[in-house]
């Protein structure tokens, strides 16, 4: 039975549809899971650009204006995934004007679920029926955040109406690290926010490189932020997954362990086990 994830921000930039497409490919690629990533910013779709998907001649906007079934929106990617894009142009009613677009939605998804291992979801960044649509239809959340008081309020208010739509919350996951004096520190931020982080991302050169060449970023280059991608998609389908890194190498043989990767290995052994 597939699983359900929804990336949700409440602010333009932190990396929400980056965070998606890299875990996506780390899924499908390092644990062989089939994966397919659905745009649910309806306003403003961008998952497809990403992926350099332009123009798709049917999306996810046809699907719930009911103009064709859901598995002719479904594309398969060059990098192991699959995308159900959004219409960047649609000139008849946008869907997220729709009164009943959630339940829509919902009942859409569930003709699909059951094909796919995961199925990560990126949401609109703003408190509205397009990000409730996504909080709906999961099984559980991600909250992409950065380190810094003005995203960490935004977060806030994601972890409240989560909570109210009864969603359960996943954790955290902090992108755009500098390891700056000046970033609120980890401690901080999970103690206001009342929710581990599960993943630190540092902020790389290679990210935007890579969504200029529209590839995922885990497939791009190995890098630090792609061993951390690997170590949450591990997680998140309860797999072990070791560090290559030298450096991890000496710490594990000195029994050092980050407060990231206890937090990791307390969801992968805590929670439910879908696989």
């Amino acid at each position: 039975m597939g699983k359900i994830v929804g990336i949700v921000s409440i602010k333009g930039g932190v990396g929400k549809t980056s965070v998606v497409v890299a875990l996506g490919a780390a899924l499908a690629n390092e644990f062989n899971k089939k994966v397919l990533l659905i745009d649910t910013n309806f306003s403003a779709p961008n998952l497809a650009l990403h992926l350099g998907l332009v123009n798709p001649e049917v999306t996810l906007h046809d699907v719930l204006n009911n103009k064709t079934h859901i598995k002719n929106s479904i594309y398969k990617s060059e990098y192991g995934f699959y995308i159900i894009p959004g219409a960047l142009l649609y000139k008849k009613i946008n869907p997220y004007k729709l009164k009943d677009n959630k339940k829509i939605f919902r009942d859409k998804i569930k003709q699909i679920k059951d094909n796919y291992d995961i199925i990560l979801i990126d949401s609109s960044p703003a408190i509205n029926e397009e990000i409730l649509a996504t909080m709906m239809v999961s099984d559980e959340l991600f909250i992409v955040t950065t380190p810094d008081h003005v995203t960490l309020n935004t977060t806030l208010r994601a972890i409240r109406l989560a909570k109210q739509r009864k969603t359960p919350i996943t954790g955290l996951i902090l992108n755009k690290v500098y390891n700056k004096d000046f970033e609120l520190r980890l401690k901080e931020i999970e103690e206001t926010a009342k929710c581990n982080v599960l993943a630190v991302l540092p902020h790389e050169i290679t990210i935007p490189e890579a969504l200029s060449n529209c590839i995922p970023s885990t497939l791009y280059k190995q890098t630090d932020s792609t061993i951390e991608y690997k170590k949450l998609a591990a997680a998140l389908v309860r797999k072990d997954y070791k560090d290559p890194r030298f450096k991890s190498m000496v710490k594990r043989l000195f029994g050092k362990t980050s407060k990231i990767d206890i937090n990791r290995a307390s969801f992968k052994e805590g929670s439910k086990k879908y696989y």
